[in-house]
């Protein structure tokens, strides 16, 4: 890893807004380090700026810390600049329903909470030391169905999300101790493979009458890691084309 350079770990990184993110740090010359399920795309893999890439499960807490250990070892003792908690979970019924409070299994539930929630937790307190070496930020990606009942998102989701919201602020207030920023962004309608068809129905919704892409998400995730923002903190920026006004 070239140490000159200012390095990001993502998670969820192989596909949607995580690899959009993943792929703007690495045009503006960003070591990145990243997980996901999946491994990434070759094309993407064979970039000298993709530090590496570890398979990993984050409703494993097992899993979780071997991320942890693996790419505490990647960075060697380097500063950690960023930190982006983009992994995601939102699961549908047997039958592709939504799952709500009455319906679908409770265990569900406690996956969507390890990944949405307790991921971000874990991995935030598992890089405090290199983030405060790096006078870094965490950005939590959070949900406009984190805000107000949404008509497709789960109940799991919409409240994990809401969630990390509260989380974003109360972390914002113990990191500022070891001079790291912490914020959201909550998109909106993104077009990434967990936009069914039925979302089309919600266009005449948004203000700026489109989808927003993960290129919009990862701007501005990118803009909160970097000097730009260096006196933001606790804050929750809504990437929704203007959806969150109604």
């Amino acid at each position: 890893m070239e140490t000159d350079k200012k390095t990001v770990i993502i998670t969820g990184a192989s596909r949607g807004i995580g690899h959009a993110t993943a792929m703007l740090f690495m045009e503006r010359g960003w070591n990145i380090i990243t997980c996901s399920r999946e491994g990434v795309p070759d094309e993407c893999g064979r970039d000298p700026n993709w530090t590496t890439h570890i398979p990993t499960d984050l409703s494993d807490p097992e899993s979780l810390n071997n991320f942890i250990s693996q790419a505490s070892d990647a960075l060697d003792g380097a500063p950690l600049h960023g930190l982006v908690n983009n992994a995601g979970l939102s699961p549908k019924t047997p039958y592709k329903e939504r799952l709500g409070c009455l319906n679908g299994d409770i265990d569900a539930w406690h996956e969507v909470f390890e990944i949405n929630f307790f991921a971000a937790l874990r991995l935030s307190r598992g890089f405090a030391s290199a983030l405060h070496k790096g006078k870094g930020s965490i950005v939590n990606i959070t949900s406009i169905a984190g805000h107000s009942i949404h008509p497709f998102a789960g109940s799991a989701y919409s409240i994990s999300k809401a969630a990390l919201s509260a989380l974003t602020r109360e972390m914002a207030n113990e990191f500022a101790a070891l001079e790291v920023r912490v914020n959201a962004v909550a998109p909106g309608e993104i077009e990434t493979s967990m936009i069914q068809p039925e979302y089309e129905a919600l266009i005449p919704r948004i203000p700026l009458e489109r989808m927003g892409s993960p290129r919009d998400v990862a701007t501005t995730v990118y803009y909160l890691c970097s000097d730009d923002s260096n006196y933001v903190t606790g804050t929750e920026i809504w990437v929704t084309g203007g959806q969150h006004l109604f």
